[in-house]
């Protein structure tokens, strides 16, 4: 009997990443901690440290993980694929998206870096980078992701199926447009 216990033990365990995946839960196999996001587990906000931001839409938290933000894009400060994308396709010079990119990165880097925030996940919670994918909101309350839309600094990028938020971006977006903020100025 013991044994057997012992065993089914063993199995839980060794099918934990598989549970987690399958039922949208986090498993830190090197902590062995399971969070379920239902019930009042979901009530309770779980806050992480903000170690910096990447860029405008990109953080990395203290953990090494990196969160993508749903909904929003940023320009791109560095050169890349799509950088270059970017530029033929707005019509606008390397130099000039780069410059924004760094406008919108230091915006979202006085925002975040070194703060603590909370993340709300959508539907898919990685993108195909591994990068988390969430919405992430401040201690204050403050959703990081709607107040770089709302302040000019992104434009908008919805993913089905991760679109929670996406007429709240888009009501954001044009008000930001039509009053000149940020980089609409």
């Amino acid at each position: 009997m013991k044994k057997t216990v012992s065993l089914m033990i063993l199995a839980l365990l060794a099918s934990l990443p598989l549970i987690a995946q399958e039922l949208h839960v986090d498993y830190d196999p090197k902590k062995g901690i399971v969070s379920i996001p239902f019930g009042q587990a979901q009530a309770q906000k779980a806050y992480v440290l903000v170690k910096r931001a990447v860029d405008g839409d990109t953080l990395l938290l203290v953990d090494g993980q990196r969160v993508r933000l749903i909904g929003i894009d940023t320009p791109e400060m560095h050169e890349s694929d799509k950088l270059y994308r970017d530029a033929q396709r707005t019509n606008q010079d390397v130099n000039t998206i780069k410059k924004l990119g760094r406008q919108s990165y230091e915006f979202t880097r006085s925002m975040v870096e070194g703060k603590r925030v909370s993340l709300e996940f959508d539907v898919e919670r990685r993108d195909k980078y591994e990068r988390l994918l969430a919405y992430v909101y401040l201690e204050d309350g403050t959703f990081v992701n709607a107040e770089i839309v709302k302040q000019g600094y992104a434009s908008l990028m919805t993913i089905p199926p991760n679109n929670k938020y996406a007429d709240l971006f888009l009501k954001l977006y044009q008000e930001a447009r039509e009053n000149k903020r940020g980089l609409w100025k």
